[in-house]
């Protein structure tokens, strides 16, 4: 996966590849314009342009700027395609001459009318047309680069044809404040064009966010989770950093799972475990659980992280007494063997967030709750239970512990003090 910087870099550059089409076509556009000009107004045409064939060349010109833009476009799309950008120094040399394009056309009609004409004509308001086209740059400097290179182009130009118009002796075309606020209004569109740009570019660099923002979500959790906590995780912006928080972990296991599917097929082993396991899922994605990982024949889940979601106790000991339901039910379907679960259940503080590295990262819940209730787990095969939960789970649950189902403060690996354990079936 590209990072953000490179992503954004390639979606710069798709831009710009649609502003290099978007010009083709225009240039394109003006050839076959001035061309049905030359057809429509012939005489008018030779009236004025009687020395040279200066239209003619100028389609000409325009028709192979045009070849030049899909020449390029072709170009940025091959080194996008390996995995490449060009370099800075492209871009702007690649501004430099997309905006001599007037200058070039004004140049070549210079040589049948009068100077000043072609550089107050037409082909003056093409620069206006390649600052607009470059806010697709996404780039303030370049928009800006651009407005300067044309102003200083067409100040270049008035200075080099004006002192000698005919045309422009005793009018305002002869004073050089009209062509200096011309230039000025040429470095303001640029800098227009740059603010536009920028803002272009911020709007985009938030769309990249958002979707590498959900995609390190997605990627960090899979389908351990249900829809909606990814998009409570999407909506309220939820680290994924190391925290401490307090939770409710479960663990399941499958009873006997050896000897149960020792005679039967790998493939009728998975269709037991998926059986087994989608019911699970069922039932810990509705109350708002988190499926950490598998454990072969089991399975650990988390319920008030990574986002809270109503009282993760409650939560956690409504998505077991579903969970022995749902299995209950898929035994009298017939659609799995008779199966006994264990299912342990602690609360506590625990670290939770991302662990590994840039490379590799994954969520994690860790610390001595997990320990106890891994362990309270295994005791179901001690008391011949299928679920057990400490009393912080109650409690915090605001449930009132079943007196038949005290079994009394248990000592368990991992802790010093004793659990006091409750079973509940």
């Amino acid at each position: 996966m590209h990072s953000f910087e490179e992503e954004f870099r390639r979606e710069m550059f798709r831009s710009e590849r649609t502003r290099m089409a978007i010009l083709a076509g225009l240039l394109a556009a003006l050839a076959v314009l001035f061309a049905l000009l030359v057809l429509v107004f012939r005489e008018h045409y030779l009236s004025i342009f009687h020395a040279h064939n200066t239209l003619a060349w100028i389609v000409a010109v325009l028709a192979a700027l045009s070849a030049y833009e899909l020449l390029v476009r072709h170009f940025v799309g091959r080194l996008l395609a390996h995995g490449r950008t060009p370099p800075a120094v492209l871009r702007y040399l690649s501004a430099a001459i997309e905006t001599s394009i007037p200058a070039l056309v004004i140049v070549m009609a210079a040589r049948d009318v009068d100077a000043v004409y072609a550089l107050e004509g037409p082909p003056g308001y093409l620069y206006v047309v390649f600052i607009v086209l470059s806010t697709l740059r996404v780039d303030f400097r370049l928009s800006v680069f651009t407005g300067i290179v044309a102003a200083a182009e067409y100040l270049a130009l008035a200075a080099l044809y004006v002192p000698g118009s005919a045309g422009a002796a005793g009018t305002p075309l002869g004073t050089a404040p009209y062509y200096l606020a011309k230039a000025a209004i040429f470095v303001l569109a640029g800098f227009a064009a740059g603010f536009v740009a920028a803002e272009i570019r911020r709007r985009v660099a938030g769309v990249l966010r958002s979707m590498e923002e959900r995609s390190r979500v997605v990627a960090a959790f899979g389908q351990q989770v249900s829809p909606e906590i990814v998009e409570a995780l999407l909506a309220g912006g939820a680290a994924m950093e190391s925290r401490r928080a307090f939770v409710c972990v479960l663990f399941m296991d499958i009873r006997d799972f050896t000897r149960a599917v020792e005679h039967k097929t790998p493939q009728e082993i998975v269709a037991y475990q998926n059986a087994v396991f989608g019911a699970a899922v069922a039932a810990i994605n509705a109350q708002h659980g988190v499926i950490n990982q598998f454990l072969g024949d089991g399975l650990m889940a988390t319920f008030g992280a990574p986002v809270a979601a109503g009282n993760a106790c409650a939560n956690a000991l409504a998505a077991a007494r579903d969970l022995l339901k749902s299995i209950d039910l898929l035994e009298r379907k017939g659609d799995i063997p008779p199966t006994r679960l264990g299912i342990g259940l602690h609360a506590g503080e625990a670290v939770v967030g991302n662990i590994g590295s840039q490379a590799r990262r994954q969520y994690s819940v860790s610390g001595n709750v997990v320990i106890v209730a891994a362990r309270i787990e295994q005791l179901n095969k001690d008391y011949g239970s299928q679920l057990l939960a400490s009393a912080e789970v109650l409690r915090a649950a605001g449930e009132a512990p079943p007196a038949d189902g005290a079994l009394g403060p248990v000592r368990v690996k991992g802790r010093e003090e004793p659990v006091e354990l409750y079973r509940l079936r």
